[in-house]
């Protein structure tokens, strides 16, 4: 699939695209997916709520279990538009997050990075954040353009704001609110179908819902080929326990099936 290269620019210099309408064909069968993963969530599955606030839902690794997230990792275009975006040759299927924000949750996101919570270290990496409601821009995930190449490692945190690994010499993520305008910040509103590709790296958080209607997306993340296992002291987001692997060890285990090419993908 033919990407727009202004896409392939901004995502390479700002570590962050918006893609209109590339995953139209699939929103139907996604919605089908999250319908499925609601009504069967994992053990992981959590649902994060304020005094008398609505429901903020979050569930992952449901791929191998749920037949249209499945579909879409093997069928759709999304790891050749990933292995283009990460100038790789390939495309390694790292997991899928769905996050749903009920009309009326308080609940934000902090800013934050996604690869220091991951056991996954590299400079090709990409998320696909795709919309199942429309989302106007003031409930929108913000991106700090340009965050991913700081080259830095921001301390996760739970959303209580404990540290996820105390043992590891973090960095300390600036105040992004109180120097905005030190900061290229974007965001975009997005329809159903749309996607917003970003780098593990890429410093990004979103707002509460406070619109009447819910925002329920779902990520899906892919790896390139200098993706290396990442030793984060046993405490990754998600955790793979059953994982056998070393630090800057080849991600090349069942856990992470190669998507692209689709003659030499694992399924």
């Amino acid at each position: 699939m033919q990407v727009p290269e202004n896409a392939i620019e901004d995502f390479r210099r700002d570590g962050v695209a918006v893609l209109r309408g590339v995953f139209a064909d699939w929103v139907e069968a996604l919605a089908a997916g999250l319908a499925r993963n609601q009504r069967e969530p994992s053990p992981t599955a959590r649902y994060h709520t304020g005094d008398g606030e609505a429901a903020f839902f979050n569930d992952y690794c449901n791929w191998d279990r749920i037949p249209e997230y499945q579909s879409f990792i093997y069928e759709s275009p999304a790891a050749e538009i990933a292995a283009e975006l990460m100038h790789s040759d390939s495309a390694r299927f790292f997991h899928e997050h769905v996050v749903l924000k009920e009309a009326g949750n308080a609940v934000p996101t902090p800013w934050h990075q996604d690869q220091p919570y991951y056991c996954v270290q590299g400079e090709q990496t990409c998320s696909f954040w795709i919309p199942l409601d429309p989302v106007p821009r003031e409930i929108a995930i913000e991106y700090v353009a340009g965050s991913h190449l700081w080259g830095k490692q921001f301390e996760p945190q739970y959303f209580s704001g404990k540290a996820v690994n105390e043992d590891i010499n973090w960095d300390e993520l600036p105040d992004i609110d109180a120097a905005r305008d030190q900061h290229n910040i974007v965001g975009w509103a997005v329809e159903p179908g749309d996607a917003i590709a970003f780098d593990f790296r890429t410093v990004h958080g979103a707002p509460a819902n406070i619109t009447p209607s819910r925002r329920a997306a779902i990520a899906f993340r892919f790896m390139g080929s200098d993706a290396r296992f990442a030793e984060r002291g046993g405490k990754s987001s998600p955790p793979f326990p059953h994982l056998d692997l070393r630090d800057g060890d080849d991600l090349n285990v069942p856990e992470f099936p190669l998507v692209w090419p689709r003659d030499q993908m694992n399924h």
